[in-house]
This record gives structure tokens, sequence and C-alpha cells, in this order.
């Protein structure tokens, strides 16, 4: 199975992220939409400050199997960092429903990704729409790392400053991560607070979702807590669900992953899922 998977979508699956990106730099702050034959869609959603891209090379290969895919991008992103300042976290799960409707409308199962805020989002909507065909959640905080004292610090700041630079730790890896080159690099503090009241409204009520769930996070996540994948999967009520940690890779790494293997068990989970 796994064989003519690779086999069938070799192309994509061993492209190099970075050749990639040098050749499509003009598709960076687009969403995408790839048009599938199966008559089901994936939705997938980008992270806080990214764009739909580093969702790309998925969408890609997915499609290649059959499925419709879209890419929104979510409200703020994509131009420039002042146009983050008020935007409200409900505006991210509007942007969501909205994109999620328009393919429920015309495939009979829509499955609903996310990377980093973008699995937020995902946990969000599926607690609102119950026909959610399953969720992929990558990255996706249960909690952010240092959450209250963070969370402290930041509005603190924000009665100093409105704006400020992202610092990437050592442990973090290369300037050249596909998410890190087409993110902002500047962010609104005020934007900050959204997202954290975001996360803790996404982890309340777990239980009312029941839909079939993979989730995947980095054994070495920079950004979110060690058992934020643990805590997710215990706490939800889906009958069929996956859990696995990544090696060797950092916070977003469905951006950067050269390990075929996470495309691969993406879509064997979504094949899987037949009701």
């Amino acid at each position: 199975m796994v064989k003519k998977i690779i086999k069938k979508t070799k192309s994509i699956l061993f492209a190099n992220p970075k050749l990639l990106y040098e050749n499509e730099k003009h598709l960076v702050n687009d969403d995408f939409y790839f048009k599938g034959k199966n008559k089901k869609a994936v939705l997938l959603l980008h992270g806080w400050t990214a764009t739909p891209y580093e969702l790309r090379r998925l969408g890609v290969f997915l499609n290649e199997s059959g499925y419709t895919v879209y890419g929104p991008l979510l409200r703020g992103h994509g131009t420039k960092p002042s146009d983050l300042e008020n935007v409200k976290f409900q505006d991210w799960l509007d942007d969501a429903k909205e994109a999620y409707l328009k393919l429920k409308s015309t495939h009979k199962k829509v499955f609903v990704g996310g990377t980093s805020m973008g699995g937020t989002v995902a946990l969000c909507l599926a607690k609102e729409v119950d026909d959610v065909g399953g969720l992929i959640l990558m990255a996706t905080p249960y909690k952010i790392k240092m959450e209250k004292m963070m969370a402290l610090a930041v509005w603190v700041a924000s009665f100093f400053v409105k704006y400020k630079k992202k610092v990437y730790p050592p442990t973090f890896g290369s300037r050249k991560t596909i998410t890190r080159i087409i993110s902002y690099q500047t962010y609104p503090i005020k934007n900050v607070l959204e997202l954290a009241k975001m996360v803790r409204f996404s982890r309340k009520d777990l239980w009312r979702i029941k839909r079939p769930c993979l989730i995947m996070q980095s054994s070495s996540d920079h950004i979110i807590t060690k058992s934020s994948l643990k805590k997710i999967y215990n706490k939800i009520n889906s009958k069929k669900k996956k859990k696995k940690y990544i090696k060797r890779s950092y916070h977003t790494f469905i951006s950067d992953i050269k390990n075929e293997h996470v495309f691969v068990d993406i879509l064997k989970f979504i094949n899987s899922v037949k009701k």
C-alpha cells in the first residue's frame, strides 16, 4: 500500500522544499485550490503569521490522490504585519467556516487539517460543525510552553510597544526553513493576545469532538508543550484516533519535512475514514 502511494506521487514526495520555493516565490502569499476527482475534499489551515504556502506541498500530494484541496489565506496574513493588528480570533474561525461550507456544498465529505494556529482553528471548527469528515492536527497546542508567564509578559509589553520582532532560539534550526522564510518577521503585540485567547478557547469542551482524528507533533517542538498531543488525544471523544510524534523536526514540520511517510500517514488516515 505504502509503496503504491510513493510510486504514484513520487515527484512531489521527493521534491526538495527549498528548490520548490525558489520556483514558486510568486505563490507564497496566495491561497490555493486543487480540484479533485473523488468528491472528497481537504481544507488545510496555515499557522499564525504564515501563509497557505507552508501547506501547499501537502496539498499537491493529497490532490494527486484524488482529493480536492483548499488552502485559504486567513485574515491579516500574506500582506503586511499591521493588517494583523485588529484581527480577532473569531475572524479566523469565520474564515475557516466559510471555506468549509463552500467545500461542503460541492463535496460529500470534507476533512479539516491545520498546522500550529491552523490546528487550533480546526479544533474550534470541529466543535461547531459536527459533520467534519475528520481532523488532521499538526503541531497543535493544547498549551504553549510557559503559557501564563508569556501571556503576562506580552500583556505588559502591549502598553509600551505595538510591534515586536521575532526572536528564534538556537534550537529552531536553519534560517532557511520554509515557514520562517514566508512568515511575518515582525508582529503586532495586540494580536498575540488574540492567539492566546483562541488556544484557551480551543481546549474547552474537547469531549465534543467525536470525528476521526490524526494528531502529529514534533518530539522537539520549541513552541508548544510536549504533552499537547497526549492531552488532546485523551480529551477528544473520537472512536477513531491516532497520534504520532515526528522526529528530527521543528514546530511547523510539515513545510520542510523530507520524510515522505508523514505525507503518506496523512493520506492513509483520510483514506481509512469510511463514514
